[in-house]
């Protein structure tokens, strides 16, 4: 290998590297495309999907999907793998708002709804506010969070 190649593979993996570190948040767009991605998985193939939630397959950063079934309870969390069985609507944030009760509630086939709560991002300790993006497909109620910055 020449200087001038490995030069130029020095740069292409440091400019790898800084975009990287660079998107080190997840964005609304970002959700709303993992939200998008859960959903048409979820249609082909309800219990694989819900099994890859679980597995943490759709994570990316500080976003993941959940979803909860007709009873209400949790099925599938990409990051608390201890919430599921638990019953969404029993969730409430540190200031005391239901918002598994509201995620609930919005949820309807076909629409995207926001519910805005505060929420650890995942590795902190410090509560943030977070805006879940919100679906329902077929008996599944969905979501996946993204941090406002």
């Amino acid at each position: 290998m020449t200087s001038r190649n490995g030069i130029a593979v020095a740069v292409a993996v440091l400019g790898a590297a800084s975009v990287a570190l660079g998107a080190e948040y997840g964005t609304r767009e970002e959700a709303k495309a993992m939200l998008d991605e859960v959903v048409a998985e979820m249609k082909a193939d309800k219990a694989a999907t819900l099994d890859k939630i679980n597995k943490k397959g759709f994570n990316d950063r500080d976003l993941y999907p959940f979803c909860s079934g007709p009873d209400g309870k949790i099925t599938a969390h990409g990051a608390l793998p201890e919430r599921l069985g638990v019953d969404q609507a029993t969730l409430k944030d540190s200031a005391g708002k239901p918002f598994g009760a509201e995620i609930r509630k919005v949820a309807e086939p076909g629409k995207i709804a926001e519910v805005i709560y505060m929420y650890k991002r995942p590795g902190s300790t410090e509560q943030e506010p977070k805006v879940s993006l919100v679906t329902k497909v077929d008996d599944q109620v969905c979501a996946v969070g993204y941090y406002k910055k």
